[in-house]
C-alpha cells in the first residue's frame, strides 16, 4: 500500500504556524522552518511572561506600599505587620492603589494601625 501524507492537514498547520509569525523580521516570517522556531520560542516567551506579569506587579504594590507607609513613619513589613495583627483585610493590590490615588484614605489605615 502506498504511503499517505494527509497534505490538507499539513498545510493547514503551516499556514497557521506562518499566520502567527506575521510581523516578524526577515525570513523569520516567510520560511517555514525558521518561522517554526521563531514561534514556539515567541510562544515558550508568552508562557513564561504571564508568570512573571504576577510577580512584577506584586513587586510594583509592595514599593508603592512602602513608599506611602514611610512617609508616616512606619516601614512597610511593619505596617504589614500591624495591619495582620489589627484583622484588617486589605490585599496588597487594593493598599497600593489607595497610597497612590488616595493619599487620605491610606493615612486613615495607617492611623487604624498606629
Amino acid at each position: 500500500m502506498p504511503k499517505t501524507k494527509n497534505a490538507v492537514a499539513s498545510r493547514a498547520r503551516r499556514k497557521r504556524v506562518l499566520k502567527m509569525a506575521k510581523g516578524y523580521y526577515g525570513a523569520r516570517k516567510n520560511v517555514w522552518t525558521v518561522a517554526k522556531n521563531a514561534v514556539d520560542k515567541a510562544l515558550l516567551y508568552a508562557y513564561v511572561g504571564r508568570k512573571l506579569k504576577k510577580r512584577q506587579f506584586r513587586s510594583l504594590w509592595i514599593t508603592r506600599i512602602n513608599a506611602g507607609s514611610r512617609q508616616y513613619g512606619m516601614s512597610y513589613s511593619v505596617f504589614m505587620g500591624k495591619l495582620h495583627a489589627k484583622g484588617i483585610e486589605l490585599n496588597r493590590k487594593v493598599l497600593a492603589d489607595l497610597a497612590l490615588n488616595h493619599p487620605e484614605a491610606f493615612k486613615e489605615v495607617v492611623d487604624k494601625v498606629k
